[in-house]
This record gives structure tokens, sequence and C-alpha cells, in this order.
């Protein structure tokens, strides 16, 4: 979808995938490899190492500039991926709240004794909006949480841009609708794909690097779950099965924190003519937009990707 976007508006892709900024984490990402981008440049691709602590704050600057520097030579953004907060702090030009390392700190020290799980039921008692939008076993998000709400006095969505605002450059945002029917198997036969292709040596090699299980890239699905199968806390079943698991829980979230986004068009994923429905999303989009004739503006595709998408 992301490759048609892009021919069709002469674009240029920009990752929002968290995870996919990291080199070497290929297979568990579903990084298209170069030899399949058909000409199309990739930005935000491979540019941490994994032993590095990926975070919106040094995400948006550099995401910011890829999309100005791509419009400033007259081609179009092509926004893709499902990371949340990413896209969030991209396209809403999110002022990110505050923060404080003895905060953050004390919070750190109550995870180590609390456990993720023990953190998440103090979030879901002091904040239960925030805890239902975030995973129960996502530490790093938990504290993040935690933190803003002390520091703030208010609820984490009160720090939060307001979703009835046009987005930053009048980016036409589509998202791919995926029920549960048609999208579980499709996640289990994505896993398995991903096992039988390499991942369990892609993350011995990672190892090698420096990739540990409480990294920022140690916690994305698939790898967290072969650590611990490397470790001899899970079987080999196990960790497919439990990666599985975690990529609908993690669907079902994604499903749920984008539709309460107001400016999303949704095209069917499983329609036969999905592409020509994208497209002509983004020509209508073009049409109305009196202030962009030349349709430079974004566009992203929301939950799967300035025109942006997922």
């Amino acid at each position: 979808m992301a490759l048609a976007v892009a021919h069709a508006v002469d674009g240029e892709i920009v990752n929002v995938d968290s995870m996919q900024l990291y080199r070497g984490m290929d297979i568990g990402t579903a990084k298209l490899p170069p030899e399949q981008r058909e000409g199309v440049p990739h930005h935000l691709l491979d540019v941490l190492d994994v032993t590095a602590t990926a975070s919106v704050g040094t995400y948006r600057p550099l995401a910011c500039a890829a999309v100005e520097e791509i419009m400033a030579r007259g081609r179009t953004p092509v926004i893709v991926g499902g990371s949340m907060m990413y896209y969030q702090a991209l396209v809403d030009d999110w002022d990110l709240p505050p923060t404080d390392p003895a905060v953050r700190a004390r919070w750190e020290d109550e995870l180590r004794r609390l456990g993720a799980p023990g953190l998440h039921d103090v979030l879901a008692r002091r904040d239960p909006a925030a805890a239902a939008v975030i995973e129960r076993h996502d530490p790093r998000r938990t504290v993040r949480a935690l933190e803003v709400i002390e520091l703030t006095g208010r609820p984490f969505a009160a720090s939060q841009p307001p979703k009835d605002r046009p987005p930053r450059w009048g980016t036409t945002v589509v998202g791919l609708e995926a029920g549960a029917d048609w999208l579980s198997p499709r996640l289990h036969d994505r896993v398995k794909t991903m096992m039988d292709s390499g991942l369990v040596g892609e993350i011995v090699r990672l190892r090698g690097q420096g990739l540990t299980r409480t990294s920022t890239a140690g916690q994305a699905i698939g790898y967290a779950q072969v650590l611990d199968h490397l470790d001899g806390r899970l079987t080999r079943d196990e960790a497919v099965e439990a990666t599985v698991t975690g990529t609908r829980r993690y669907a079902r979230r994604q499903r749920s924190w984008f539709r309460r986004d107001p400016r999303i068009h949704w095209v069917p994923a499983d329609a036969p003519d999905v592409v020509t429905r994208v497209l002509d999303v983004l020509a209508r989009a073009d049409r109305a937009d009196p202030a962009d004739p030349g349709g430079t503006g974004g566009h992203e595709d929301a939950g799967g990707g300035p025109r942006a998408g997922g």
C-alpha cells in the first residue's frame, strides 16, 4: 500500500514504526528489504543501534526534518507505520510533556520492586484511562505515564494534543481497517513466517551486538519472547504462541487508539480494490484543499501510516 501511494503521489516514505528504527531488526519488524522498495526512497530506517533507547523525543526532530526536506524538494512525504505516540508527536506537532530524572528514577525503583504488572496496577488506580491504552507488560510507557502524571498533576491524556485540530502539514490520514476475524489468522501466519525466516538467528546475532531483554529494542514483540526462549524461560512453541498473543493484544490497542482520531479516513483492508480506495481518498483530499493545489501536503496511513498510513 505504501509503495502504491508513493508511486501515485511522487512520494518518499518516512518510517513511523519505532522498532524499524533499529539496525538489524529486520525479520521481526517485517522491515521491507531494499531490493523490494521499488526505487522509492525510505527515511528513518536503520538509524539506531540495538543498544540505543528509541524515544518519541529523539524521533520527532529527525522525522520533522525528513518530512520538510522531502517537501522542500517538491515531493510528497508518505508517513507509514503504527507506533501511536510517534504518529501523534509528528502529525500533531506535539509539545512533549516534561521530564525529571529524579522522578523517573523513583518510578523505576518502584518498577524493580513491583514488577511491570504491579506498577501498571498503580497506574490503573491513578489514571484508569492511561492504563487502558498502555500494555500491562510495557514498563517503559508505564513509568513515563506515572512520571507525567506526577509532574503535571493531571491525567496522562491531558498532556496530549486534542484530536480535533487539523493535522500538521495538512496531512491526509488513511487507516486500514482490519477486523479481528480477518486479521487474527494473518497475525498467526506472520509470526510463523518470521520464525521460519530466521528470527531466532537474527536475535542471536543482535545479542552479540548488545541486545538484552531489558533494553528498549529487547522489549519489542517477538524479540522479547525469543530472548526468553534463548534464556530457557520459554520453549520455541511457547515463544511463538506468546508472540502471537502479544501481537494480537497490540493490534487491539492500535485499533482502539486510532479509532479515537476523527481525522482518519478508514478503508477496509480486505477490500479487493483497497489500493484504489486509498488513492481515491487522497485524490478527494487534494481537490478539497485549495491551499495545497499541488498535493504536496503529507499523507498518512495510520495503524497499520503526511500522506499518512499504517
